[in-house]
């Protein structure tokens, strides 16, 4: 019998991340959650306690010394708003922080000890190609394309795949944020959020076999509102 297949998700404890956990964990992969916040044990899976906002290339290693992975899913995100004069030069160092420097270091640790036909799923955005007061998340989530686009080239011969799932206003936690109450969401043509269950779900099937001659490609979830 073939070992079980094992996926790294960051961002576990909450929102995308969570929903990513959970529609692995149903899918019989062994799942090792990264989160700031403690993670009840449950068959399957497993957590490991660190913050990637200010995890450096050591702590990154120490942390998943051993760790065999098969997948490699990089959920975790912040979103900050800001319009042109009022923009928080902290919280944009916070969003590239964590969604381009964390993913450089995790792949630059891990994918090199992947083997043959494993696979990366970055978790990108919609907004990625610019919108009002999210200029600074934009570049962060933008940046992605890129580093998958590169990887993807780079494994492309190893029957690695890299892509990203770039999800619209997704029905998360972070809509609640205070913050971004002069910034709302708008509801897509289709006249609903995105699901963490529906990202969850494109992410399983470029997780999968079937999905083995997609690679650097950005995929939207956004309800039409690309249209």
């Amino acid at each position: 019998m073939s070992e079980p297949r094992r996926a790294l998700v960051t961002g576990a404890s909450s929102g995308i991340g969570a929903a990513i956990v959970e529609r692995l964990l149903h899918d019989g992969w062994n799942v090792t959650g990264i989160s700031r916040s403690a993670q009840p044990a449950q068959p399957r899976y497993s957590h490991v306690a660190l913050d990637l906002l200010q995890a450096d290339r050591a702590a990154i290693t120490a942390a998943l010394d051993g760790l065999r992975i098969n997948a490699l899913v990089h959920a975790a995100g912040v979103l900050r708003v800001g319009r042109l004069g009022e923009l928080n030069e902290a919280e944009g160092r916070e969003m590239w922080r964590l969604h381009v420097d964390a993913a450089i270091l995790l792949a630059d640790v891990l994918i090199p000890g992947m083997t043959d036909g494993d696979r990366v799923v970055l978790v990108g955005s919609r907004v990625a190609n610019g919108a009002v007061s999210r200029s600074q998340y934009a570049a962060s989530k933008a940046a992605l394309v890129g580093l998958a686009r590169s990887w993807a080239a780079e494994v492309a011969s190893r029957g690695i795949t890299v892509n990203i799932a770039a999800p619209g206003a997704t029905d998360t936690p972070m809509l609640q944020d205070p913050r971004r109450l002069a910034s709302p969401p708008r509801l897509p043509p289709t006249g609903h959020l995105v699901q963490p269950a529906e990202v969850a779900a494109l992410v399983a099937f470029l997780l999968s076999p079937d999905a083995r001659s997609i690679t650097g490609q950005q995929i939207l979830l956004c309800g039409g509102a690309s249209l």
